[in-house]
């Protein structure tokens, strides 16, 4: 089957299933690999797709130029199955639930799962629109190093426990209907886009 090349570019066709990773990726490290490698085999994934944003709302500081963010991720990525996408600036998109409004429009059967760390799952409720998200499709949280806890009492967490699947049924989160959402423990990495930043290795 040929896949769908639609106006979105992404290479992914009905009857995939597609983990998006939204972020700034300023930069992309080591770190966001492990949790794609992770995310592709505990959700039982086709892709995982970076969305490199234009910048981040709820930020106040802007990121390094979009252009150097994409080419240094896919200099980095080096496993077909993980796309490095700059998606939502070419359709004009912020948020993440107009960007899945978006996806979900231009490609009828794939099925798309929300991929975040621990650390974003404790503020998830201050995103916009962020329970027409978990409406929209499943949601897939990787542990974070030290937000294991706080991410499992948050508020989203809390509201939405009895939607949560176990993590001995995380290949299944694709086939769910949502609300739906797993946390899945993970080897911890401390490296960060933050850390990277302040050490200076990272510059316009």
């Amino acid at each position: 089957m040929v896949a769908i090349k639609a106006w979105t570019g992404l290479p992914v066709r009905a009857g995939m299933t597609v983990g998006l990773l939204g972020g700034s990726f300023d930069p992309a490290h080591e770190g966001h690999l492990q949790i794609s490698r992770v995310a592709l085999k505990r959700f039982a994934l086709d892709r995982v797709v970076w969305l490199v944003s234009p910048g981040n709302p709820l930020k106040a500081r802007g990121p390094a130029a979009l252009v150097k963010r994409i080419a240094h991720a896919r200099a980095l990525v080096t496993d077909p199955r993980i796309i490095v996408s700059d998606v939502e600036a070419r359709i004009g998109t912020r948020y993440t639930a107009a960007t899945l409004d978006a996806l979900r429009a231009a490609h009828p059967g794939v099925r798309f799962v929300w991929l975040m760390g621990a650390d974003n799952l404790q503020q998830f409720h201050l995103w916009d629109r962020w329970q027409d998200i978990l409406r929209a499709v499943p949601l897939g949280v990787l542990a974070r190093p030290g937000w294991r806890q706080s991410a499992l009492h948050s508020r989203t967490a809390r509201q939405y426990r009895q939607h949560m699947l176990p993590a001995t049924a995380s290949q299944l989160l694709p086939m769910h209907v949502p609300p739906v959402w797993c946390f899945v423990n993970m080897p911890m990495t401390a490296q960060s886009s933050t850390a990277i930043r302040a050490r200076g290795d990272w510059r316009e």
